[in-house]
């Protein structure tokens, strides 16, 4: 199975997120901004099978990233789940009109998570 590519500032999510996807069979990695994600990807884009990304980061978030990632040869067929905190109204539109595959708010609801995995990773 390929792995979860978890994208995310904040350590404590990255930890909480990694440890319920590795307790439910899912191989996972983890970067804490896009320059780290950017080298993992360069490195492991063949055991990439999604990204989840942190759409509020430092640096460049999610919104500058997706573009990034779509527009890239090598990571455009990867699918990009944005994750944010912020779920106001309009932002599922935002994110994926900015190239996400889907979207889901904080607190991550897991079995929701669990069925886009399902349905994404090949």
């Amino acid at each position: 199975m390929k792995k979860v590519l978890i994208i995310d500032d904040d350590l404590r999510n990255t930890f909480a997120l990694s440890a319920v996807l590795k307790a439910r069979g899912y191989a996972v990695a983890v970067a804490n901004n896009m320059v780290e994600a950017f080298a993992m990807l360069e490195k492991q884009v063949n055991e990439i099978g999604i990204i989840l990304l942190d759409m509020m980061m430092p640096g460049m978030d999610g919104y500058d990233a997706i573009p990034v990632l779509k527009s890239t040869e090598a990571y455009k067929n990867i699918p990009v789940v944005a994750v944010t905190a912020q779920a106001m109204a309009g932002d599922r539109e935002k994110c994926l009109n900015a190239g996400a595959s889907d979207y889901i708010p904080k607190p991550v609801d897991v079995d929701w998570l669990v069925k886009i995995l399902n349905e994404s990773i090949k």
